[in-house]
């Protein structure tokens, strides 16, 4: 019950950030260079300004609007020593089944939406690691 309180709240929140931005879509970098942004799916773009954004930021500085209310923070993907600590398998199981699931935070809600989606989960992965060049 507690776990689907948190889930819950943190729904309204982002429900909450994403009515009082009027709609607008928020311009995000994506920490891409020239090089990668290609190779990155337009829907893993997608997703990260859409979601990941909200809590990690529109630069993966782990500063979006929602970041206010978390605790602990979101993650700052921009670290370099956090980036060589962490490997891509990590990094997908994370995104696939959510913070606790990994021993993270719960705030960080799964995406088993995308497990028959592994080219956008490679997306997402590579702009995680694009934060961090």
């Amino acid at each position: 019950m507690k776990t689907t309180s948190a889930h819950l709240g943190s729904a309204l929140l982002v429900l909450l950030i994403v009515s009082a931005c009027g709609g607008e879509e928020a311009q995000v970098s994506t920490g891409e260079n020239v090089s990668s942004k290609a190779s990155i799916p337009e829907e893993s773009r997608k997703l990260y300004k859409a979601f990941c954004s909200l809590c990690h930021g529109q630069t993966g500085t782990g500063d979006g609007a929602s970041a206010v209310a978390l605790e602990p923070k979101p993650r700052n993907y921009q670290d370099k020593e956090w980036q060589t600590s962490v490997s891509d398998a990590q990094l997908t199981k994370t995104i696939l089944y959510g913070g606790q699931a990994v021993g993270l935070s719960a705030s960080m809600p799964p995406r088993q939406d995308l497990i028959d989606k592994p080219e956008v989960v490679a997306g997402l992965v590579q702009i995680i690691r694009n934060f961090g060049e």
